[in-house]
């Protein structure tokens, strides 16, 4: 399947990570989505009704990251991932990319980063 939505680093505010200090503090994360799905029959009709609303997709993504809690960024795109499928049934796949421009490590880097992609059955 070629057709696809993406939304593109979906910035949230939230308190995942190991230490106590990313519970307590939080930090800034980055979330990509990309929904693999049929979007012809959208598309030649210009029907909204036959589209996935990425309004709604957002509103997914912002609440699993924001009302839950993961030590791990693994954990949070699983659950993102998860939760689209089982919310949209239009959609065939997904990919999740979570970024955490803040991880604490002793290098410079510009982030670290997660790609999970999750199919249908």
């Amino acid at each position: 399947m070629t057709d696809r939505i993406t939304l593109s680093r979906l910035a949230v505010y939230a308190r995942h990570g190991v230490l106590p200090e990313e519970e307590r503090l939080g930090q800034r994360f980055f979330i990509t989505l990309v929904c693999e799905l049929d979007l012809r029959a959208a598309g030649e009709a210009d029907d909204y009704s036959l589209a996935v609303c990425y309004g709604a997709l957002a509103d997914l993504v912002v609440g699993i990251a924001t009302q839950r809690r993961f030590r791990i960024i693994e954990g949070l795109a699983e659950a993102i991932a998860a939760e689209v499928l089982a919310a949209q049934p239009r959609v065939q796949a997904v990919t999740v990319k979570v970024e955490k421009p803040e991880a604490p490590v002793q290098h410079i880097l510009d982030t670290v980063s997660v790609e999970i992609e999750r199919r249908r059955g």
